[in-house]
């Protein structure tokens, strides 16, 4: 195997750790933008429109964060990997029906999905304490928005 071209300021097994890190969150949020642009398309009911609204927010939400996730994995030597096969085999976001979801399915599907996430990245952020405080910050702002969108999800069916 050739060289990494890309040196990283962590050890060896930080790297390691906090790039296994990154990557799983990576999978997560691909997998939440795919989660929510299904949900985009075939969302359905008398709340349509602002659903169908909400919706592209978490995916913007999604994507972005995670295009910071894996670039914070390159800077660090660690090869980010967000392929189609990577995600489906990976993903610990709970999966949304398919076919046609009247709005209070998908935002009761949502909402779980984004509670599922959260818990995960509230586990990632302690287990990136000691390896590397700045992949944990950045997990920390991304944790922020998710549940900021989480408690926008949850008021809709309150």
């Amino acid at each position: 195997m050739a060289k990494n071209p890309i040196t990283s300021p962590l050890a060896d097994a930080d790297r390691d750790a906090v790039g296994a890190i990154l990557q799983a969150t990576l999978v997560d949020l691909v997998d939440l933008s795919l989660i929510g642009k299904q949900a985009h398309w075939n969302v359905i009911g008398k709340n349509f429109r602002s659903v169908h609204l909400q919706l592209d927010e978490l995916v913007v939400l999604a994507r972005n964060a995670a295009d910071q996730v894996a670039e914070r994995a390159a800077a660090l030597g660690v090869t980010p990997n967000g392929t189609a096969k990577t995600i489906a085999a990976s993903s610990g976001v709970p999966e949304i029906e398919s076919g046609w979801l009247k709005e209070d399915q998908v935002v009761t599907s949502i909402t779980s999905s984004l509670a599922s996430l959260i818990s995960r990245m509230r586990s990632r952020i302690d287990e990136t304490d000691k390896p590397d405080l700045v992949t944990q910050d950045l997990l920390i702002g991304i944790t922020q928005e998710l549940e900021q969108a989480h408690w926008m999800w949850q008021a809709q069916a309150a």
